[in-house]
């Protein structure tokens, strides 16, 4: 059967999947993956909300042997309450499961594991304690955002990181309110932020926060703001003009064909020499050669002749 998008180009970079994954998170994701595979730190990834797919194509590149990756989304899915089904036609009307497993598929041979439920299936669907990395990008409200927090910290292994989107968009009150009373209530521990989201974790967050500093300090296309905040050390960065770390192409990636730049171009077209302009007293001249009695026209241009000689 032929799926909605069959006819749809697929994209060939991830920077062609719909979605907001600025550079500077691609750089966070990148960096803190990459910290906890180097020490050797294993366990499963499981992303809250998915959209099109962007941020979980990413996730999955990093997915090791052993390691489980689960993503939970409503889809096309009835939502749980009249509020989440309102906000879910509003922000995300043409997202479909077709849309993200296509896209998902033209990165990768394998599909994660798929939730097509609301996000309050995850504890009863993934280990505790399993988790390595969880992205949370469900539900804007504030009923949805706690308990996704509240499932985040019992599914996270010991110095696992959880990543919160949208914690400070204007739209998006309820994930600012859950966010920050995690931080003050519940244990939560920012790492850092970023201008979408908020990284964190229920350990010891100083290591990783000394490592990012001393990231940002090292380039030019970082900016660092380090403060303190009811007993939090707080680390923001800023992207300034940063560029996403390079990420592998899609499978029907094709290099456009470069002209070779050696190759002769056609002669170049002499223009035609522009018609010389008359000057306004020649035409008031002619004109009057035109008009006048033959006798003094004869008269006019014996002169004219005269002064030519």
């Amino acid at each position: 059967m032929t799926t909605a998008y069959e006819d749809k180009p697929r994209p060939r970079e991830l920077n062609d999947v719909r979605g907001w994954f600025p550079p500077l998170d691609q750089v966070l994701f990148e960096r803190l993956l990459t910290r906890q595979e180097d020490r050797g730190e294993r366990g499963d990834l499981l992303e809250l909300g998915v959209f099109m797919g962007k941020s979980a194509i990413f996730l999955g590149h990093h997915l090791r042997d052993g390691d489980r990756f689960t993503v939970c989304d409503l889809f096309e899915s009835e939502a749980p309450d009249l509020a989440n089904s309102a906000e879910t036609a509003k922000s995300y009307p043409t997202l479909t499961r077709d849309a993200f497993e296509r896209n998902y598929l033209s990165f990768h041979d394998e599909l994660p594991r798929v939730l097509q439920a609301p996000s309050s299936v995850i504890p009863g669907e993934v280990e505790p304690k399993s988790c390595r990395f969880v992205h949370i990008d469900a539900s804007h409200l504030y009923e949805h955002v706690y308990g996704d927090i509240g499932a985040a910290r019992e599914l996270l292994k010991p110095g696992g990181i959880v990543v919160l989107d949208d914690f400070r968009s204007e739209h998006t009150p309820g994930v600012s309110i859950a966010t920050w009373e995690a931080v003050l209530t519940r244990g939560l521990r920012p790492i850092c932020l970023s201008t979408q989201k908020l990284y964190g974790t229920w350990d010891d967050p100083e290591p990783i926060q000394d490592e990012l500093i001393a990231m940002a300090e090292e380039r030019e296309d970082c900016d660092l703001s380090v403060q303190q905040a009811a007993g939090h050390r707080i680390v923001r960065l800023k992207s300034r003009g940063m560029t996403a770390p390079d990420f592998p192409f899609s499978k029907y990636y094709t290099e456009e064909t470069p002209v070779p730049a050696e190759l002769p171009g056609p002669e170049p077209v002499a223009a035609p020499a522009a018609p010389r302009r008359r000057s306004a007293r020649s035409r008031v001249r002619r004109v009057a050669i035109d008009v006048l009695p033959p006798v003094i026209t004869r008269a006019v241009q014996r002169s004219r002749a005269q002064r030519r000689a």
